[in-house]
């Protein structure tokens, strides 16, 4: 298995660990009391053709109280990549969340995985929830995949989400600017 394989394989594994997680609160207490800053919740296999089983799992929120700080963050998110039974998987530690409109990046840092060469990496995902149309982005490609990845960054959303499997809420990013 190569090192992209193993990669991919512990984000899936991540993902299914964590679970489908909550779903965003778009409204906070339905009685005029403020709502979570952002959120990114769900879970989605990846379309494959050759038949790799591919999942990943968000429950990552970013409160109000800290609308200005995406890294505030809390939460995990799991992913994990199987393929004729081998592969892995890896959940990561919230460490930073941004949404805008129906995309999410969130990065997070590996505290389990069955991969030893992830423990205690960062790594990065991108999630557009389009309805039946989800696509998800991992930081773990091209030439430099071994790189540090910086808190809150992730390649572009460009893998398919398995038809069916999808279910991502992305609660779109809060900005509180200060008035002059």
């Amino acid at each position: 298995m190569d090192r992209r394989t193993k990669i991919a394989a512990v984000a899936a594994a991540l993902l299914i660990t964590a679970g489908a997680g909550g779903s965003a609160t778009a409204s906070g207490d339905g009685k005029g009391g403020s709502r979570e800053a952002a959120a990114l919740t769900g879970t989605a296999k990846l379309y494959r053709p050759a038949g790799d089983d591919i999942t990943f799992s968000f429950d990552a929120h970013l409160a109000a109280k800290d609308t200005m700080d995406p890294q505030a963050a809390t939460g995990t998110f799991r992913y994990s990549h199987y393929k004729n039974g081998k592969g892995g998987y890896a959940v990561a530690k919230v460490d930073c969340l941004t949404t805008g409109g129906k995309v999410a990046v969130v990065t997070g840092v590996v505290t389990e995985t069955d991969l030893d060469h992830l423990r205690g990496k960062r790594v990065g995902i991108s999630v557009h929830d389009d309805g039946k149309r989800d696509r998800l982005g991992y930081s773990w490609v091209g030439r430099d995949a071994h790189l540090e990845v910086p808190p809150c960054l992730s390649a572009a959303p460009f893998e398919k989400v398995r038809a069916g499997t999808g279910d991502f809420r992305v609660l779109p990013w809060r900005l509180d600017y200060p008035t002059e």
